[in-house]
């Protein structure tokens, strides 16, 4: 068995399959009994966020006669006993759903609610906050349409009261023991339609889809639809799609805020329980993606339905649905499906189905996409239990399996052949240290990391061979983690070949794998619409660091060679730095970003952040080559962005400027802030930055100086919210007051406060921020107020005619909120004994 890299300790054990789901913004949930524990990878032994689970009342759906109790379809119900609250399915929405940019989790309970939750970024405290409950909504739409029993359309649902007589019969009470209410409710309907309704709104599943863009019709604007669809199976056999509404802009202080949620569609799918479903879109138009939707049922069969696109922007009837069938990929048999991984890789033109089943076996589908033709790789008996969770790594190319008879197996696909190969044994760094026991008893979950190359297990541990006094009560379960970098591609890659012999118990091939996989891993991140966590990335790196810091630069090089000059240049990082700085114009911005992150966090790890952050303002003491080399790359990138975000306020401004009265205001959506000291920060730094924005800083100063005489105000004086004494611009970073009421002293340069107040600077604007809640970047430490434009964090190179970029790039609002540095999601901060996401 592979060794842990680390784990984290559960107080309670899952109790269903899939109960380990991994977040795009490095967040891990586990259903856990009653709870849900929500995990930072980064820290596993740290703070953590929780949602308790609570009783649930019953619905009103309908009435019945005493003596109907214990008849066909009631008598389950009536033999139902009391249970204590369970999750039965969770499942992460994709990042950008949340009213702070991060991600929603929708939580599916044994008594059959289905809720959504959201992280509590401005509530201080480790409860996650629910925003909506869609069980309800589903009981009202329902309601409403008569639970689509047209042959009895007069019955008014929303009057009927529900009646809970079994629980009394069962005490030995009678009817005329009902309250008053119950007894003046004169419609009854039969056994068979309560049966019928309380299967509609029993769930069982959920399964978020990516988030979905389509862009307006309408001539006037240029809005784009964005939503994500939440699938929901019941016990009826019926999957209920949600339209879930993405924020049109993002905040981290109002915790008012909920999603506009609407019922899409109702389809009903299978004739048994919905057990488990995944989604997959496909499609290289991104404006026009095709949505595919998987669902299996405990009637063994399972079916891939495919959506209208045309009917998926606007509403329509929920019961005309517009998901078509595409193929039922296995036909009704006796055994349950258990598990589903659905992947689509365009990349390959093929779509891959991974189907889980209560025998322990598990069955692989693939479908060419461009012909649509489905066919079966494999069918094997894999375990000898119910197959609790399957999941695809590298685009495809990889498959795990977990059961309950506590095994987790290792899978490649080659072609249109899989094969089992062993799991990736050995672990750049030191193993986990820890005194968790290995007495496991079942698997019922594996994860994979957003990069692919950290793998998460959860498992419950056999109770009766744990210490009853101290580890029973503490350790009903835990999550494992392994490195997934060493996993073989089942493709031949180029591979370096300066690793020609085994180091630290690592082979040659293993080696080749883990470059080829670092390398598969950064390109796939080159993908603007992937979120930019690099956590997995950054911690294997850092591991192999310690102990061979040659195949760290290795793998560094040939990334950086490939990427920025286009080809594999076998030279020594000495020598290719030059080089690369002198590219950094014609390569895009992800680029850059991906650049920073890995010399702050690998490179420069050695470093605190804020000593980084000082040696780029030109206070450096270190004179280590390495460093120095490190600190040249970052403060080049780093320059070289935020020219980039300067030359666009400055063409957006001016634009602004010269199309007054031809633009309506409803289509100019970002207007940039801080002008005054964005030209400021070019005055001081003519002689390095682009010629371009020389020019147009002398035209935004010409126009900034007009508009402050007809104001009669200075658009350059900046005053300190603490003291209001003035500020002037010396850096882009931070600043001083020159209050003159304090003592001053000189110094080498310039003339500051003895007890002046420091402030910081907004990384966007250069402004200096006030004292509320700003967004901070977890791998830069940098503050932000303003939000930097879509338009910068997707720029393949410096524009090289500023003044003619069109306007449709600046009609976008700057609304999503990423380090202009680094590309990660900002964040609000967080005190350290609260749970926060780990990018890097």
């Amino acid at each position: 068995m592979a060794s842990r890299f680390q784990e984290a300790s559960l107080v309670t054990s899952p109790s269903y399959p899939n109960a380990v789901a991994w977040s795009s913004e490095n967040l891990i949930a586990v259903a856990a009994g009653h709870l849900v524990i929500i995990i930072n990878p980064a820290l596993p032994s740290g703070p953590r966020g929780l949602i308790t689970i609570s009783d649930a009342e019953p619905y009103q759906i309908g009435r019945i006669r005493s003596q109907d109790l214990l008849t066909g379809g009631l008598l389950p119900s009536s033999l139902k006993r009391e249970r204590n609250p369970c999750v039965r399915s969770l499942s992460w929405s994709e990042i950008g759903m949340s009213p702070n940019h991060g991600c929603l989790l929708a939580v599916c309970t044994a008594e059959g609610r289905v809720k959504l939750y959201r992280p509590p970024y401005s509530d201080f405290c480790a409860e996650w906050i629910e925003i909506v409950d869609v069980s309800k909504m589903l009981y009202e739409n329902l309601s409403s349409m008569n639970f689509g029993e047209s042959n009895n359309p007069s019955t008014s649902l929303s009057k009927v009261l529900e009646i809970e007589v079994y629980k009394q019969a069962s005490n030995g009470q009678d009817c005329h023991s009902l309250p008053k209410a119950l007894k003046k409710c004169s419609q009854e309907i039969s056994p068979e339609t309560y049966v019928s309704r309380e299967a509609l709104l029993s769930s069982l599943s959920v399964a978020w889809s990516s988030l979905l863009r389509f862009s307006s019709e309408s001539s006037s604007s240029e809005n784009t639809l964005r939503f994500s669809l939440l699938a929901i199976g019941s016990k009826s056999g019926s999957v209920s799609i949600w339209k879930v509404h993405a924020p049109e802009c993002y905040h981290i202080e109002r915790t008012n805020v909920s999603p506009m949620v609407e019922l899409h569609a109702i389809i009903q799918a299978h004739s048994s329980w919905v057990s488990t479903m995944s989604w997959g879109i496909f499609g290289c138009d991104s404006s026009n993606p095709q949505v595919v939707l998987v669902t299996g049922s405990c009637d063994g069969s399972v079916k891939i339905w495919m959506s209208n696109n045309e009917d998926l922007q606007k509403s329509v009837d929920a019961y005309k649905s517009s998901f078509f069938l595409l193929k039922q990929v296995v036909a009704v048999n006796p055994v349950q499906v258990s598990t589903l991984s659905f992947v689509v890789s365009n990349h390959y033109n093929a779509m891959h189905l991974a189907i889980g089943k209560g025998s322990g076996s598990f069955e692989v589908w693939k479908c060419e996409i461009s012909t649509r033709k489905f066919e079966q790789i494999v069918s094997t008996n894999a375990h000898n239990q119910v197959v609790t969770g399957l999941a695809w790594s590298y685009d495809g190319r990889c498959l795990y399996s977990c059961s309950q008879d506590n095994y987790v197996l290792n899978w490649i696909l080659c072609e249109n052949t899989i094969s089992e190969v062993p799991i990736p044994a050995n672990t750049p760094g030191l193993s986990s240290t820890t005194d968790l026991p290995d007495d496991f008893l079942s698997c019922l979950g594996v994860a994979l990391s957003p990069g692919n190359l950290a793998v998460a297990l959860v498992r419950n541990f056999n109770v009766e061979l744990l210490n009853p006094m101290y580890q029973a009560r503490s350790q009903k379960a835990a999550v494992e983690f392994l490195w997934n970098g060493a996993q073989q591609s089942g493709e031949s890659e180029d591979s370096s070949e300066t690793v020609t012999e085994a180091i630290l118990g690592f082979s040659k091939n293993e080696f080749a794998y883990w470059e080829s996989n670092f390398l598969w891993s950064l390109k796939e991140f080159k993908d603007l619409n992937k979120p930019l966590v690099l956590w997995d990335m950054i911690a294997a790196m850092l591991a192999f660091k310690q102990s061979m810091p040659e195949f760290v630069e290795l793998v560094l090089t040939k990334w950086l060679s490939v990427s920025y000059l286009g080809f594999h240049a076998d030279i020594s990082m000495e020598d290719l730095v030059p080089k690369i700085t002198k590219c950094f114009s014609a390569v895009p911005s992800r680029l850059l970003h991906i650049l920073n992150v890995i010399s702050r966090r690998v490179m420069l790890s050695e470093l605190k952040t804020e000593e980084i952050n000082r040696k780029l303002q030109g206070q450096r003491t270190n004179d280590e080559e390495e460093i120095d080399l490190w600190l040249k790359l970052l403060e080049e990138s780093e320059r070289e962005l935020r020219e980039r975000l300067v030359g666009l306020s400055f063409s957006a401004y001016l634009l602004a400027e010269s199309s007054q009265g031809t633009v309506s205001p409803s289509s100019w959506n970002w207007c940039p802030a801080g002008l005054a000291q964005l030209q400021q920060w070019v005055e001081i730094n003519r002689d390095i930055v682009h010629s371009q924005l020389e020019t147009l800083s002398v035209e935004v100063k010409s126009n900034l100086t007009r508009s402050s005489n007809s104001t009669e105000t200075s658009l350059e004086e900046e005053k300190c919210p603490y003291c209001a004494a003035p500020v002037n611009f010396h850096s882009a970073e931070e600043a001083f007051c020159e209050s003159p009421h304090q003592k001053k002293k000189k110094s080498k340069d310039k003339e500051r406060c003895d007890q002046s107040h420091k402030l910081e600077r907004c990384c966007v604007s250069m402004q200096v921020c006030p004292p509320t809640p700003l967004w901070f970047c977890k791998c830069c430490n940098r503050m932000t107020l303003e939000l930097a434009p879509e338009t910068l964090f997707a720029l393949p190179s410096f524009p090289s005619d500023l003044k003619s970029l069109p306007k449709s790039s600046f009609s976008k609002v700057a609304s999503k909120p990423f380090c202009l540095f680094c590309g990660v999601l900002l964040q609000r901060k967080q005190p350290e004994f609260l749970l926060s996401a780990s990018p890097v």
